[in-house]
């Protein structure tokens, strides 16, 4: 791998970090200041992800297709939040509109998440693995879905906001069934990053230290969300900071998808040197 790749390569790791400090510092909202920023880190991505692998979509071996357009939709969420996110902070810190933008941009990201797993359990298939990438690919099925049936819900609340000064009373009544919906589709996030770790380890595509660091990473999410439990608290309602809250924070609708975003980011240097 030549240098500008392994600069790429290192870029890309570290997105998830950056981005996470560029959302939360509050002062980058400055109109001007904070679109800015957001056209500059998008752009980055993109020139990362293109020449550490993405060119590959071109190739002509539909292996190499396959990785970098999986790659690609799997890094997609934190390049939308490069772009659109810039200083948004946390749903409370939020304007009414900012919100709409959050949730229209959570919905392309859930499919994004999804689209990215369904080719990458293609592209498993391809190389001779089937029983992992199946129970993926079927729990993934699920909590696609379930993401953007929940982000729309949670559109039309803010909507409703802008629109009539409160939330829809319709809305309000599902608020446990709307619960329930994000902890199912968070569960079957975790659980198919796990199944998806466990067959690209089964074709090589992962070492096995790093396979074992996804799975611990994941059990130890599934474990806070099962204590957490069916009720997504209301960090108002904390007795501490929410990041200091294991069970909120692994329930973040953003947070399930790190992990993916690192299975992008391997899945386009193993289309880049295949290329090579």
């Amino acid at each position: 791998m030549n240098t500008v790749r392994r600069v790429s390569y290192a870029f890309l790791s570290a997105v998830p970090i950056l981005s996470f400090a560029v959302v939360g510092v509050r002062g980058f909202r400055i109109s001007g200041i904070y679109q800015t920023i957001g056209v500059v880190y998008f752009a980055a991505i993109a020139v990362a992800t293109w020449t550490l692998g993405g060119n590959a979509i071109r190739a002509d071996g539909q292996g190499r297709r396959l990785l970098a357009l999986a790659g690609k939709l799997l890094v997609t969420p934190f390049a939308l939040i490069a772009l659109f996110w810039v200083g948004l902070g946390g749903p409370w810190q939020s304007t009414v509109a900012e919100n709409e933008m959050r949730y229209v941009t959570l919905i392309v990201m859930s499919a994004a998440v999804a689209g990215g797993f369904v080719v990458l359990s293609e592209a498993l298939r391809e190389a001779g693995e089937n029983f992992y990438a199946s129970l993926g690919f079927a729990a993934v099925m699920l909590s696609g879905p379930l993401y953007v049936v929940w982000n729309i819900f949670a559109l039309g609340a803010y909507f409703g906001k802008e629109h009539a000064g409160e939330t829809p009373a319709a809305i309000v009544s599902l608020h446990d069934t709307l619960d329930f919906v994000l902890f199912v589709a968070g569960f079957l996030t975790y659980f198919a990053t796990a199944a998806f770790a466990a067959s690209m380890r089964r074709v090589q595509w992962l070492g096995r230290k790093t396979t074992w660091a996804f799975m611990i990473v994941t059990a130890v999410a599934l474990l806070f969300l099962l204590i957490r439990g069916l009720h997504y608290p209301d960090p108002n309602a904390l007795s501490t900071p929410w990041y200091s809250s294991p069970g909120f924070v692994v329930g973040i609708p953003i947070v399930p998808y790190i992990m993916p975003y690192f299975f992008g980011v391997v899945l386009l240097r193993r289309a880049g040197d295949a290329q090579s």
